[in-house]
């Protein structure tokens, strides 16, 4: 007989604590080695947990929608079935606010949404969320600050002059989290002061809050989705977003999937267009740099890998994983890697680390039908393309006598939008023609 415990695992070297999203299984429920048991959401991924060890799911510590820091325990699993039999009443108490949040919202009547409860984990707390104590007995303000956030969130607080005291913490215990601190910068707080003088402040973001009709259906913001909306609302602030558009012609990549298609799929490779635009992308990246770059502070810097990130579109929101050294894969390499981790994104098998280090973002709306668009960059990144609908359409064809004819071809609009602090039209038009010219006239060799 063996009782085992669950802790909240850490996903990242910075991250410091884990929202519980959902529970897979529940009280007394038995549970197999390996199987999901519950989901999580951090800032950097959302991911079903494992269970560390076959059993029945003798205790349930954390409530779904609770922040708890990494480390703390969040369940107990039981490996004698017999002396797991407890009533489910035996389980804790989702913290009120958390429980009205999942209530639906009264007809007419706005809702207002608060962070749900700190609850005291069953074990200490890391050294991190730890009070420390001065010399005298009493907290000073360095330790109250240490206690209150993590080394990431103290560093951006740093970078961008922010007193983090100020800041009224959604995390576990008040503690000060990674989005915390980001909204604060977005909305322009004003900085500590550096030196005396008077210190310019960012722009102002007001987000109107709506009253719901009666019959509406009120839904916050899940985790994934808040990010992403923080993050676009940043990129479209940090850079000067300019978008060109060009149209390929698809009809050389299209004889070719023909022509190697079923062979790949022996395989287990699907030979799709995405595969081929991102390979066109990578192969091309290298020869223009500033496009793989990314801008920090008054400097740019020129990636070394070309990293490309390919987003992926989900239920529940927007993921982008990154397939690493694209330029090296082969172009059945790059179909595998991108088919692989759009399917454990949308079965929430992704590793923190698969979704950073990004130099170069792919966006594919055209799946959908979206002839063309103008995507936001996904920061640091300096530029971003997307993929529009690839169709058959008429198309003005000339010759080899020099008449010009009508043609049905396999066409598609590519768009990018590029950071126009370092990115001029010029660079960008001199990427979009090479990865032109390479779909069109892809070499066979290169299947």
């Amino acid at each position: 007989m063996a009782r085992i415990d669950v802790l909240m695992p850490q996903m990242g070297e910075s991250i410091a604590e884990g929202t519980l999203s959902k529970w897979l299984k529940q009280l007394g429920d038995e549970v197999k080695r390996d199987e999901p048991l519950f989901e999580i959401s951090t800032d950097k991924v959302d991911a079903e947990i494992p269970a560390p060890q076959a059993g029945v799911l003798a205790e349930i510590k954390v409530q779904e929608g609770q922040t708890v820091p990494v480390q703390t325990l969040v369940a107990v699993i039981e490996t004698d079935k017999a002396a797991a039999k407890a009533p489910k009443a035996a389980a804790v108490m989702a913290p009120p606010v958390a429980a009205a949040q999942r209530a639906p919202a009264a007809s007419g009547a706005a809702v207002a949404s608060s962070p749900p409860a700190a609850t005291a984990p069953s074990r200490p707390l890391p050294p991190s969320t730890a009070p420390v104590k001065g010399g005298d007995g009493a907290e000073t303000a360095e330790e109250r600050l240490r206690r209150k956030s993590t080394p990431l969130v103290r560093k951006i607080a740093a970078e961008h002059r922010v007193d983090i005291s100020t800041i009224p913490g959604t995390g576990f215990a008040g503690r000060v989290t990674k989005q915390d601190i980001l909204g604060v910068i977005e909305r322009g707080a004003p900085a500590a002061p550096r030196a005396p003088g008077p210190q310019p402040l960012g722009p102002t973001v007001e987000h109107p809050v709506v009253t719901p009709w009666p019959g509406d259906r009120v839904e916050p913001f899940s985790k994934i989705r808040k990010i992403t909306a923080d993050h676009m609302i940043m990129s479209r602030r940090v850079s000067a977003h300019v978008t060109s558009f060009f149209e390929v012609d698809y009809s050389r990549v299209a004889e070719l999937r023909r022509k190697h298609k079923a062979a790949n799929a022996e395989r287990g490779v699907n030979l799709t267009y995405l595969a081929f635009i991102a390979k066109a992308c990578a192969e091309n990246l290298r020869k223009h740099a500033v496009v793989n770059a990314a801008v920090s502070g008054d400097s740019i810097i020129y990636r070394q890998d070309v990293n490309i990130g390919i987003a992926v579109a989900l239920d529940w929101g927007l993921i982008v994983p990154v397939v690493k050294r694209a330029d090296e894969l082969s172009l059945s390499g790059l179909a595998r890697a991108i088919s692989d981790m759009g399917e454990r994104a949308r079965t929430k098998k992704l590793s923190p680390d698969e979704i950073q280090r990004g130099t170069f973002t792919i966006t594919n709306p055209g799946v959908f039908g979206s002839y063309a668009g103008a995507p936001i960059i996904n920061q640091p990144q300096v530029a971003i393309l997307g993929v529009g609908a690839i169709e058959k359409r008429p198309k003005v064809v000339t010759l080899p006598d020099g008449t010009d004819t009508i043609a049905i071809r396999t066409m598609g609009m590519v768009s990018m939008s590029y950071d126009h602090r370092v990115v001029d039209g010029a660079d960008a038009d001199r990427f979009l023609a090479d990865v032109k010219r390479t779909l069109e006239n892809f070499p066979e060799g290169a299947i």
